[in-house]
């Protein structure tokens, strides 16, 4: 067993071991590319959504060092026709890039990465010498050429030294060094001899260059475009109702926390890190952790392209953003539009992406908590505050105080006046969301909403599980509330509410556009 070469499956005997959800189905997907000119395969995605995992089930299924086949005899991939083709056939070298990001510092990374590659993989093959001054590929030429094997080069956090070279200008720049190194394993003829296929994962796709990409070769799969890889880059909603079931935990709660991204076609894919970390604290929060990451973020939406800072805060309110994302060169080093901060964020993972309307939006609470972090970091004073002040206001919504909604309305409309412009009820009840934030936690928001006869403004729809009223928001621009109110009762928004839930408040607010006052009533509707 080596270090880079035939690894056995130690590390995916663990994961079954563990509470394990199959995706073996990705295997018969990748053994059909072997022995292809589409044998190049890049599957990107964000930290924290089993990208690890993937690979040691890939390495323990092809490793010819060891026998997998009671690891998989009850998967998915048991029943492919190519299960027996492929399994346990070749060596496989494992390369794990991010345990070279802490030697970036001190220079010629990939120079001593390959020299450690090559020593791996000479105590594997003693009958073959590595010429004197012999590169990775030619030495493997050479064991090709005396042996006949073919190999599956696995390569995990593959875009770790762009990246790391890219969020710290004071390491020496060695980026030119890793992607001519790719090139020369992977673009040239000789790749294609050698290597009976290719599997690397990480965050970011393919840097894109001016004339072509130095690996263009590759079929690529991220969270923008997964292909028809969707289901494998995260837990569904069958898979996670079936854990919460078996652990004893609130579907619902995990599908408000952890739910919400849609890759490609499947529209509804939960963090599988997340939701085991859940299932074994047995309590939801956020488990994103304060990384590296979300310091980056801070510093990306910081820089406020094209009215990025009003786009951020209108998706914490629940709204969605159109972003084109063709236009992103992969490349952290590379960030210059708005539309690349929103395309670097999808990667990584803090939103999601709608590829049909090519939209953008929080799509959960976890998510939600860790960009109003990011929001805090960046100094915006005033969305900072009218975020944690927005407890305050559904206490106070709650009680019935009118008088202190109408301040605190009146605070948060004038503190996110470049957002809202103070130009209509439409903007208006944009701030609300914004301000009601804190109520995602317990309320489904709904803008426009369907009730009766209209459009209500805004209603907040507890979520299961949730005992407290359903909430009606009417605005009213140079209106008064009693107007709004009156609004309310004549369309029969509560009747249309009451369907789905029980006692209901009626929330008037109105603005005043000389003044810049608001005003508040509160009444309780009784099913």
């Amino acid at each position: 067993m080596g270090i880079y070469i035939n690894k056995g499956n130690t590390a995916f005997r663990q994961c079954r071991n563990s509470e394990y959800v199959d995706k073996s189905g990705l295997i018969g997907i990748v053994n059909r590319t072997l022995f292809t000119r589409q044998k190049f395969t890049c599957v990107t995605r964000s930290r924290r959504f089993g990208k690890s995992m993937a690979i040691e089930m890939l390495a323990a299924y092809y490793d010819h060092s060891c026998d997998s086949r009671q690891l998989f005899a009850d998967l998915e991939i048991a029943k492919d026709p190519t299960f027996e083709e492929h399994l346990n056939k070749y060596p496989v070298i494992y390369l794990d890039l991010s345990s070279f990001t802490r030697e970036l510092h001190k220079g010629k990374v990939v120079e001593r990465m390959e020299k450690e590659l090559i020593a791996d993989i000479r105590a594997a093959y003693t009958n073959v010498p590595v010429p004197r001054g012999a590169s990775l590929m030619k030495y493997l030429l050479r064991i090709h050429a005396a042996t006949g094997d073919t190999f599956i080069f696995i390569i995990d956090e593959w875009d770790a030294i762009l990246r790391e070279c890219a969020q710290n200008p004071k390491l020496p720049n060695q980026t030119d060094d890793y992607v001519n190194w790719l090139r020369s394993m992977f673009k040239d003829v000789s790749g294609m001899e050698v290597f009976a296929g290719v599997y690397i994962t990480g965050i970011l796709p393919i840097k894109k260059y001016d004339t072509q990409s130095a690996l263009n070769n590759f079929q690529e799969y991220s969270m923008v475009k997964p292909g028809g890889m969707g289901q494998f880059f995260g837990f569904t909603k069958d898979e996670v109702r079936t854990l919460a079931g078996k652990y004893g935990m609130d579907f619902d709660e995990l599908e408000k926390w952890y739910d919400g991204y849609q890759i490609g076609d499947v529209k509804s894919i939960f963090n599988p890190n997340s939701v085991m970390t859940a299932l074994r604290e047995q309590w939801c929060e956020s488990y994103w952790g304060r990384t590296g990451a979300t310091d980056a973020v801070a510093d990306f939406i910081s820089r406020n392209f094209d009215g990025l800072k009003d786009n951020i805060i209108s998706m914490l309110a629940g709204e969605r953003c159109y972003v084109e994302p063709i236009g992103f060169r992969n490349d952290m080093a590379e960030i210059n539009t708005r539309d690349d901060v929103l395309t670097v964020l999808i990667h990584l993972g803090y939103l999601a992406y709608d590829r049909r309307t090519k939209e953008c939006y929080v799509p959960n609470m976890e998510v939600s908590d860790e960009l109003k972090n990011a929001v805090r970091d960046t100094g915006w004073t005033e969305v900072a505050k009218s975020l944690e002040q927005s407890r305050m206001l559904l206490d106070a919504t709650l009680r019935g105080d009118a008088s202190l909604v109408a301040r605190m309305v009146q605070e948060a409309h004038l503190a996110n006046a470049s957002l809202i412009k103070y130009s209509d009820e439409n903007s208006m009840s944009c701030v609300l969301a914004i301000a009601y934030y804190y109520a995602h936690g317990d309320y489904i928001f709904h803008r426009e909403y369907q009730t009766g006869t209209g459009f209500a403004d805004l209603v907040m729809m507890p979520r299961k599980n949730v005992n407290k009223p359903a909430i009606i928001v009417e605005l009213k621009y140079n209106g008064t509330t009693g107007t709004a109110i009156d609004q309310i009762h004549q369309r029969q928004y509560p009747q249309k509410v009451a369907e789905y839930t029980g006692d209901i408040l009626l929330v008037a607010v109105s603005y005043d556009k000389k003044t810049k006052e608001h005003q508040c009533d509160i009444e309780t509707w009784h099913k």
